[in-house]
Parts: structure tokens; C-alpha cells; sequence
């Protein structure tokens, strides 16, 4: 698959390279990412990593998911993640979302990755709709979605569940211009 550009970074698929870069990114980012993404956890592996990149692998195959590393232009330096995921195909959406390890952040990469996942989501996988959801209380990824453009429709009661609980989460949508 062709890389995908967005500005001064670069998103392709996860390849097993990536995995210990992917890890340390993880276990370097608990105070930032952990709290918000149930998967990140202080111990997240190597091997944790390559089970991540063959679900990837899977879902894109598939079709039911198409998840990305966020890298430097040169695609080797890996500062983070996104992707798209749950689609809708009858109604033609899906959510959009984005996590960058803590010593990349504040650097633009996480607006870039936002913007380069809804434009493929919109001229290659042929949605009308790119939803970004977001637990309420993490600012720095509403922060993002409003900076890439998006639209905040609402404050959505029990709409995530992070460790167990429901919590009220932040929709954001963009559409095709």
C-alpha cells in the first residue's frame, strides 16, 4: 500500500521492525495515552506490538480497519498511531482515531495523521462521514480534532467505556468538502 503523506510526516502500515519503537512509545507515553486508550499499559511488550501488527494486517485485508504508524518524513522514526475503524458500510462512516508518544507530542504530527485518515477515508474508502470520538476531560485530543478541522456536534452521556466504566464522550465529525 502507498504511504500516505500528511505534511511533514508519513503514515504506512506497521511492519515487525516497528514493534520495539512501538512499545517504547508506549510505555514512554502512560501519563499521556495511558489514561485514555485501554489497550497502553506500563509493561506493553514487543511481541504485544507484532499481535497488534497482524490484527492490522488482518482488519485491512479485510476491510473492517485500516490503522497506521504516524512516522517522520523519512518513515522509519515511528511517533505514533492512527486509524480508521468501524465502519459503517451501510450508512458510510466510521471513526478516526490517533495517539503519538509523549516525547513527539505538541508537534504537529496527530493533527497531520487526522487530516491524511479523513481524506483517505473519503477518496479511497468512500465515506461521507469521519467521526472522532473522545472521552470527556482529554483536552489534548479535542484540542487536535478541533485544529484538523473537525466539527464538535456533542457531549454524548455513556458513550465510551474506559476500564470498565462508561464515560460521556466528545463526537466530532468531519465531511467531505
Amino acid at each position: 500500500m502507498t504511504p500516505l503523506q500528511a505534511g511533514s510526516f508519513l503514515l504506512r502500515p506497521f511492519i515487525a521492525a516497528d514493534a520495539p519503537a512501538f512499545a517504547a512509545g508506549v510505555r514512554e507515553s502512560m501519563d499521556s495515552v495511558g489514561m485514555w486508550m485501554t489497550w497502553a499499559h506500563a509493561e506493553y511488550s514487543d511481541e504485544q506490538a507484532l499481535s497488534w501488527f497482524e490484527w492490522c494486517d488482518a482488519s485491512r485485508a479485510d476491510g473492517s480497519a485500516h490503522e497506521f504508524g504516524i512516522f517522520l518524513a523519512d518513515g522509519v522514526t515511528l511517533v505514533g498511531g492512527g486509524g480508521l475503524n468501524q465502519l459503517n458500510a451501510v450508512n458510510g462512516f466510521c471513526n478516526l482515531g490517533y495517539w503519538v508518544r509523549a516525547s513527539a507530542q505538541r508537534q504537529g504530527a496527530a493533527a497531520a495523521a487526522v487530516g491524511a485518515l479523513s481524506r483517505y477515508a473519503f477518496e479511497q474508502l468512500n465515506q461521507s462521514r469521519v467521526e472522532i470520538v473522545i472521552a470527556a476531560g482529554n483536552e489534548p485530543s479535542a484540542a487536535v480534532a478541533r485544529k484538523a478541522g473537525a466539527t464538535h456536534e456533542c457531549l454524548a452521556r455513556n458513550r465510551l467505556k474506559l476500564r470498565g466504566l462508561c464515560v460521556d464522550a466528545h463526537v466530532f465529525s468531519m465531511i467531505p468538502a
